[in-house]
């Protein structure tokens, strides 16, 4: 495939990659209901050589006083856009309060695993377990195993994972909420099941590291909220782009608790995944009009990248997109 002129190292233009618009999506699935807390989204999403289809992993929402994330699908389609479910699960499998973003992985093997993130019901905090699956869709909730648990790594809680292979290691980068300094009780940290809307810690990015994708190592921070701005409540990596030499991060920023929702679009660069450098210094890249765009997965396949994100309708909801956009 030739370089376009406009990311050719003759004009200087190096590691590009096109973005998306706010209105360029189409949407994969709608939430179950009209109004805030109504959620489709969270998505993970692969591309299987040997099948020739896509994967996508979802989690769908319902307002907190109805039950907050009360499960989660994976579907399956041919052409990234159009999708049907072929596995889905409750968040009573797992005697949780809540289920969040996970990501659906398929291993050298051939096995396939989905790296789930939920609150733990016997601690009410946020924890990533890991199923192991022949197909991908038959995924045993009760087979899972531990993956990150906060409690052994000294954090408040870490969920949202995504997981890639580069050479024979494997590397996750989650969301974590660092130890609490305020002096603030266990009731006031977990009492909600969500210590991410209490306000008391923030939502930094971390990284652990693994060489079978089982048993991994914690290796602490890779990404924290500056000290003002309008990220400087959240910066959570979803997932990444490698643009040789550079990596490319999609991450959710947001200012304060109150937007802990809404989050924005940022981006961000790295050349090691563990020190990253925030791009949108001063605003996110892309927002909803009617809110946020957050959970970017970035997915390459062949000639284009597909986008899939949740995105804020007008009624409050979220829904989840997909935009294609051709590489050349």
């Amino acid at each position: 495939m030739a370089i376009p002129q406009w990311q050719s190292p003759a004009s200087k233009y190096l590691a590009q990659i096109p973005l998306f618009g706010p209105d360029d999506g189409v949407t994969v699935r709608a939430p179950l209901g009209s109004g805030p807390g109504w959620w489709a989204g969270a998505p993970s999403a692969l591309y299987d050589d040997q099948s020739g289809r896509f994967y996508l992993y979802y989690r769908v929402r319902k307002p907190r006083e109805l039950g907050r994330g009360v499960g989660c699908r994976v579907a399956a389609g041919d052409d990234g856009i159009v999708f049907d479910d072929i596995w889905q699960m409750g968040k009573e499998d797992l005697d949780s309060p809540s289920v969040e973003k996970s990501c659906i992985f398929k291993a050298t093997d051939g096995s396939w695993r989905l790296y789930i993130s939920y609150v733990d019901p016997a601690t009410n905090m946020w924890r990533i377990d890991c199923m192991v699956a022949d197909a991908p869709d038959e995924f045993d909730p009760s087979a899972r195993r531990k993956v990150l648990a906060p409690e052994e790594l000294g954090l408040e809680g870490v969920k949202d994972p995504m997981v890639y292979r580069m050479g024979p290691m494997y590397y996750m980068i989650a969301s974590y909420a660092p130890a609490a300094t305020s002096g603030a009780s266990d009731e006031d940290k977990h009492g909600t099941a969500d210590v991410y809307n209490t306000g008391i810690v923030k939502s930094h990015t971390g990284l652990a590291t693994s060489d079978s994708g089982l048993n991994w190592h914690w290796q602490g921070d890779i990404m924290s909220p500056p000290e003002e701005g309008w990220d400087s409540y959240c910066t959570r990596i979803g997932s990444i782009l490698y643009r040789p030499p550079v990596f490319i991060g999609f991450y959710d920023g947001s200012a304060s608790v109150e937007e802990n929702y809404e989050e924005k679009a940022g981006l961000a660069i790295s050349y090691d995944l563990r020190q990253w450098e925030t791009v949108t210094r001063s605003s996110p890249f892309v927002t909803s009009p009617h809110g946020c765009i957050r959970y970017v997965e970035a997915l390459p396949v062949g000639d284009a990248i597909y986008y899939y994100y949740e995105w804020t309708r007008e009624d409050g909801s979220h829904e989840l997109r997909v935009t294609r956009v051709e590489v050349s």
